[in-house]
């Protein structure tokens, strides 16, 4: 890990904070990276992960948008442009939306980011090499009418971006964190979302990075009495797709909407954790995951519900779903539960199968050709998890997986 560590120092001493960054990295050189013997990382391809093949970079990249970026962006509001982990523009702010790029080593949780992911090597890794924080403000009564785009790109070796997302009382708004580039790079980006009592925030998290990209992920939605938080997580590119997304409900009548879906082909491995962690009672959560794997791709979907005692009334529910378009694709569902109050209503459900073959009789009955026919039940899957989005947004994505679907081998019984 010399070539990776040289640089991760050079880049250390040369910030203003080089004492809290250094804290950080020396937290994760004492754990090192993780093995497939930890629970939580037993199904990655961890032995073919060498962090030399990364360095650190002491300045962002010239990067151009995709064709995609700049059709996302059309109809936003705001645009923020990450290039590299380096927050390079901040467009026209909004009336009541504040956004800036600050140094900063704390949590929205007021913890230390060090302190507050002391258990995950890569959030330790993004503490100590992030250059900065993209923090996003909505002031209290304020209402976002256009979405604010995130545009993430990575065109160096690695990249560690942070967000942080803060909504006050009586807001709203629908923000999107979008990652592109990553071509043989270490992608490892953070955020957190305050969610203020009686706010809501519409979060899409969409990520198509280049398919020889490691991208490891962590989100945690901070959520205050009867704030919303919606969250969908789109994972379509990436060699190696790791994301983890935290809820924690620290006020009665907290909600949150999770939606994860993924697109596997070719030897991707997309990996999904959850915790929906109610801390008060009254709080509700719905998980829904669902994803396909084609070709020779792998999924893993870990996800639990943790209810704290004395959380009454917490109602609770988790389902994923994974459609497997090839006999060599192979997927693994882990729900678990973590109840310590008897009066909640909690529920988790899980399947992994190929598609129905009853359905596509009756479409081929009906004069569907056979590989029409499997497509057609392919976006059908997937319909559900878009019906959700801004109408502009799902348009796109569904244009999006379509046309990674028409490069997708299904074989089928």
């Amino acid at each position: 890990m010399k070539t990776f560590a040289d640089s991760a120092t050079s880049f250390i001493a040369s910030q203003s904070d080089a004492a809290s960054r250094q804290g950080a990295f020396n937290a994760f050189e004492a754990t090192g990276l993780p093995t497939t013997t930890d629970e939580v990382w037993r199904y990655a391809p961890l032995s073919e992960l060498s962090l030399d093949k990364f360095s650190i970079t002491s300045s962002p990249s010239n990067h151009t948008d995709s064709s995609f970026a700049i059709d996302l962006t059309k109809s936003a509001g705001l645009v923020i442009r990450v290039v590299d982990g380096y927050c390079v523009n901040i467009g026209d702010l909004p009336k009541g939306v504040h956004a800036e790029s600050v140094e900063s080593s704390t949590s929205l949780s007021g913890q230390s980011l060090t302190l507050r992911y002391e258990s995950d090597t890569f959030a330790q890794l993004n503490a100590a090499l992030a250059p900065s924080t993209t923090v996003i403000r909505i002031d209290a009564g304020v209402h976002v009418e256009q979405p604010i785009i995130v545009l993430n790109a990575t065109s160096a070796q690695s990249s560690f971006s942070r967000t942080q997302i803060e909504l006050a009382k009586g807001s709203s708004a629908t923000i999107v964190e979008y990652f592109e580039g990553g071509e043989n790079a270490l992608v490892v980006p953070l955020s957190e979302y305050s969610i203020g009592e009686n706010a809501s925030l519409q979060l899409i998290t969409y990520q198509r990075l280049n398919a020889t990209a490691w991208h490891v992920a962590r989100t945690t939605g901070l959520i205050q009495r009867d704030g919303r938080l919606r969250q969908a997580v789109i994972g379509i590119g990436g060699y190696y797709n790791r994301s983890r997304n935290d809820a924690e409900f620290l006020g009665t009548g907290a909600e949150n909407e999770l939606r994860t879906t993924f697109l596997g082909s070719g030897k991707q491995v997309h990996d999904f954790r959850t915790r929906q962690f109610h801390k008060v009672g009254r709080s509700r959560s719905t998980l829904l995951s669902k994803g396909a794997v084609a070709d020779e791709s792998r999924s893993v979907y870990t996800g639990v519900i943790e209810i704290e005692k004395g959380a009454k009334r917490t109602d609770a529910r988790q389902t994923n779903h994974n459609l497997l378009l090839s006999p060599h694709a192979h997927a693994d569902s882990v729900p678990n539960l973590d109840i310590r109050e008897n009066d909640v209503m909690c529920a988790h459900a899980s399947s992994v199968g190929p598609l129905d073959e009853l359905q596509r009789w009756y479409l081929e009955s009906r004069g569907v050709s056979r590989p029409d026919a499997e497509r057609l039940m392919i976006q059908g899957f997937f319909n559900e998890m878009l019906t959700t989005l801004p109408k502009e947004l799902a348009q796109l994505v569904e244009q999006d997986v379509t046309s990674v679907l028409s490069q997708v081998n299904v074989v089928t019984p």
